[in-house]
């Protein structure tokens, strides 16, 4: 295992009311020293191996809703600095074509309809600059797309989620903190799911 699992470290408010505390959520840290980054995560959310990340977690019950984090080879690519993909907005539309590419579909009658919704820069309390994006996408399947005539052929809502993604460079690499949600969910998890994306940082190895 890479990384190093801190199920000891929660953040809880001693001091609040019990129907305060009640209604705080949890949060666990994960930190990798051997690769080099940390988040927090909801206590709840569970790891799942073999989904391809360096890390990844996801919530028992929604199972759309997840996060994962991934990095760049420093032996194929050598960052300096988030420069290095140009300002936020570009970044964006680099984030959102990788999405589009990793949910490309050979199945007939598909369509992704995608937004790209924010696109920000920040300076973390580490000192170093990191890059949000968030897009939305959609994706629509014909109800019956062998189908010979277009009217028989009617699309209708596979699924709507919020796509958040966090983007850090350190040790010559790119480290990817993203974040997956249903777009209802992500409007009632908001300030939740932002504190994930905060909590991101990446380190020197």
């Amino acid at each position: 295992m890479s990384g190093l699992l801190m199920s000891g470290l929660m953040v809880s408010e001693a001091n609040l009311p019990t129907r305060a505390i009640a209604l705080t959520p949890v949060f666990r840290e994960y930190i990798d020293t051997f690769d080099g980054y940390s988040f927090k995560y909801p206590q709840n959310w569970i790891q799942v191996r073999g989904a391809g990340a360096d890390i990844f977690f996801r919530d028992p019950i929604v199972l759309d809703e997840n996060l994962s984090v991934e990095f760049s080879s420093p032996s194929s690519s050598k960052y300096k600095s988030l420069e290095d993909l140009g300002s936020p907005e570009e970044a964006g539309k680099k984030v959102l074509r990788q999405y589009l590419t990793e949910f490309m579909s050979t199945r007939l009658g598909v369509k992704r309809e995608s937004n790209i919704l924010t696109t920000s820069s920040r300076v973390a309390d580490d000192g170093k600059l990191y890059y949000q994006v968030e897009v939305n996408i959609k994706s629509y399947a014909n109800n019956n797309e062998l189908a010979v005539m277009p009217q028989d052929r009617v699309a209708r809502l596979e699924w709507d989620r919020r796509y958040l993604a966090v983007l850090g460079v350190e040790n010559n690499r790119l480290y990817s903190l993203r974040l997956q949600t249903p777009e209802k969910v992500f409007q009632e998890e908001e300030k939740d799911l932002r504190r994930v994306m905060d909590s991101f940082r990446v380190e020197k190895i």
